[in-house]
């Protein structure tokens, strides 16, 4: 049985575009919408926005209140009747919804960079993509109402799970899957291809493009028709704070004109 649709929620028009389009996916899987809004510690463990004076945390707990108000609203709105539940976690927003979404059918986050001490970092959806164990859908862009879904395939068979989800995303949507490959790939040698998945999928039509020039490139004119990307997310680390290096998943973050699925190699 799938778990809800979980998704990061912190009064930004980010997170509150997210639960929107969150919403509209826990319906279309059947599933309800989990809320959940993470309450990072500062000096002293004092959560923001509650003042260090406030023992009991009453300014804190009216901030979160308002905006998990504010999301369930837009949800409702969007999606009435959806079965919506909500969670206030203490932690790192990335780590809190690691946790949250390792049951979940999808994880869902606005585009937005998260910040710590003034300093931008990069944003969750990056961090989620680097050490999450199932999809996560980065909300960004505008998607292509009738556009295909776009899967960027490698070829390596770790890419199978993000394979099978762009399949599963383009018979679900009634449309058609583009298959990136890249320079030096054969157009039909990649996991895409595998004859079970087009056996599994006979109604999902598959058309594949090789990368020409840039992938950052490509990636942003094929996405201006999409209704969403589909990369798998390979994690590469550098020793100052476990933050990936650019990969086609994270250049999919900078450049796509849709919203971006990263699917780990270790997803379900």
């Amino acid at each position: 049985m799938l778990g809800p649709v979980v998704v990061g929620v912190d009064g930004s028009p980010s997170s509150l575009a997210a639960v929107e389009v969150a919403a509209r996916e826990a319906e279309r899987r059947g599933v309800g919408l989990r809320l959940t809004h993470a309450i990072g510690r500062g000096a002293g463990g004092t959560p923001p926005g509650a003042a260090p004076w406030d023992p009991d945390g009453a300014a804190g707990r009216a901030r979160m209140n308002s905006v998990l108000r504010a999301a369930e609203g837009r949800a409702r709105r969007e999606v009435p009747g959806l079965t919506i539940s909500r969670d206030v976690l203490v932690g790192e927003p990335a780590a809190v919804l690691e946790c949250a979404g390792r049951d979940a059918a999808l994880t869902v986050v606005g585009s937005g960079p998260s910040r710590h001490r003034g300093l931008p970092r990069p944003s969750v959806g990056r961090l989620l993509g680097a050490r999450g164990r199932g999809p996560v859908l980065v909300v960004r862009g505008r998607p292509a109402r009738g556009g295909p879904v776009v899967l960027v395939d490698g070829g390596a068979p770790a890419d199978r799970a993000a394979a099978e989800f762009a399949f599963a995303e383009a018979a679900g949507r009634g449309t058609e899957l583009v298959v990136l490959t890249p320079r030096g790939g054969h157009p039909h040698s990649g996991r895409a291809m595998a004859p079970d998945l087009r056996t599994a999928y006979p109604d999902v039509a598959v058309r594949p493009r090789r990368v020409r020039g840039g992938t950052g490139r490509t990636l942003a004119e094929v996405s201006a028709g999409a209704q969403l990307v589909v990369v798998p997310a390979r994690p590469r680390t550098s020793v100052l704070g476990a933050v990936p290096h650019a990969t086609a998943g994270w250049s999919a973050l900078r450049h796509a004109h849709c919203p971006v699925a990263l699917v780990p190699t270790t997803a379900r």
